[in-house]
Order: C-alpha cells, then sequence, then structure tokens
C-alpha cells in the first residue's frame, strides 16, 4: 500500500470505462477500487477512507449527484465527476454540492490523471487529521496510541478506524448502526464493548464521561473542542 500515490474509487456503470480508468491509474502508481453503481458506492466508503472519488453522473437507478446529496456528511474527499456533453447544469449542482471538477465524456485518461494530480496537490494540506490534542490528551492515530497524563494507550485498527471518522466529524453523533457498518460489525452489543474499551483508554473517569459521550437513544458524539 505505500508504493501508492493515493487510494481512488471509481464509480461508473459502464464496466469498459471502470476498467479503462483502474488499468490507467494503477500503472501510474494510484490503487483503485471500483463501483458500479451509486448503491456500490455507498458501501465502500462506509468501510474504507479515499483519497478521492471519480463519479459518474448519469447511472441506472440513484445518480452521481444524488450520491454526492445521501452521502455529504460521509464525504471527506475531493470528487471529479464524469458528465455527458450538454449537462451544464447537471455540472454545475454537482459543483455547488461539494464536487471539486468535472470532465466531459469522452476523456483522455492522461487529462483525468492530470486533474487528480492537480487536486490532490492542492488538498496535500487538508488530509484528515491524526494527532489531536485535547486536555492532558493526546491522540496519535499513526503510532496507534493514546497518550492520556503521559500514561501510553495502545489502540487497534477497529478502535483507529472508529476515532478517525469521529475525529474528523467533530460534534457529530453516531449511531450503533453507523459505527457498526464502519466497522464491518452488525452486532450493536459489540459496538458498545469497543466504545467502552475506548473510554478507558481516553477518560479520566469512564464512568462519567467527559469526552466520548453517549446521547441516549442516539449514539455516541467525541467532544475534543
Amino acid at each position: 500500500m505505500d508504493k501508492f500515490l493515493a487510494h481512488i474509487l471509481v464509480v461508473d456503470d459502464d464496466e469498459g470505462i471502470r476498467s479503462l480508468v483502474k488499468k490507467y491509474l494503477n500503472e501510474n502508481n494510484y490503487l483503485v477500487t471500483t463501483a458500479k453503481n451509486a448503491e456500490d458506492a455507498t458501501e465502500k466508503i462506509e468501510i474504507i477512507n479515499f483519497d478521492m472519488i471519480i463519479l459518474d453522473i448519469m447511472m441506472p437507478g440513484k445518480s452521481g449527484l444524488q450520491f454526492i446529496k445521501d452521502n455529504i456528511n460521509k464525504i471527506l474527499t475531493p470528487i471529479i465527476l464524469l458528465t455527458a456533453k450538454g449537462t451544464t447544469d447537471e455540472r454545475v449542482e454537482g459543483l455547488e454540492i461539494g464536487a471539486d471538477d468535472y470532465l466531459p465524456k469522452p476523456f483522455e485518461p492522461r487529462e483525468l490523471l492530470l486533474r487528480i494530480k492537480n487536486i490532490l496537490k492542492k488538498t496535500k494540506d487538508k488530509n484528515l487529521k491524526k494527532v489531536v490534542q485535547f486536555s492532558n490528551i493526546e491522540i496519535d492515530l499513526n503510532k496507534l496510541i493514546i497518550l492520556k497524563n503521559r500514561e501510553e494507550f495502545k489502540i487497534n485498527i477497529t478502535e483507529k478506524i472508529i476515532l478517525e471518522k469521529m475525529i474528523n466529524n467533530p460534534g457529530k453523533t453516531f449511531s450503533r448502526i453507523d459505527i457498526g457498518k464502519l466497522i464491518n460489525l452488525d452486532k450493536e452489543r459489540s459496538v458498545d464493548v469497543i466504545i467502552t474499551r475506548l473510554r478507558k483508554k481516553i477518560e479520566i473517569d469512564p464512568k462519567n464521561p467527559k469526552f466520548l459521550q453517549t446521547l441516549r437513544g442516539s449514539g455516541y458524539v467525541l467532544w475534543i473542542e
């Protein structure tokens, strides 16, 4: 994974385009995951933090624009829209709701690659937070540790995934179902066990949490600001 420049999700109902883009980007040291429609893409962004999404607008079922609207709070990465000629209104709407660029079909893979490089260069300083400090606590997702009053606690990959999502969505409430989807776990009780374990590493008094709190009937929220 270290040899790849970025991990990109390509969403298009045309298998030929998916294969072409994946092959070309792989040859240029990008890791590519593909999705054949919006529903498939939604499942993938639930479990993988991509560096960019290349998204077709016109797809059977749910459109690319609706995909963005439905997942506006989950997508933290740049989006390049693939559009058919003559869809000016859709391109404008796409840019208004959060897309970063668009490329009309048919397109040259070299131009797509150039746009990817330009956008990732501009956003490299806006990467997901990996280290946060609050009170007497430091969470370092790179080193997989939590420092609390100079005491070190190790975190595993599952805990890292949950913390990364919460840290980069400050104040947002995540239901047990949301967290379960994130870590591919369908038992809500198991989610509670993981949160309890995290509290022991983060909280001064885990039984009276100040930072990783429960919102009754809603889920969990991390207050770090």
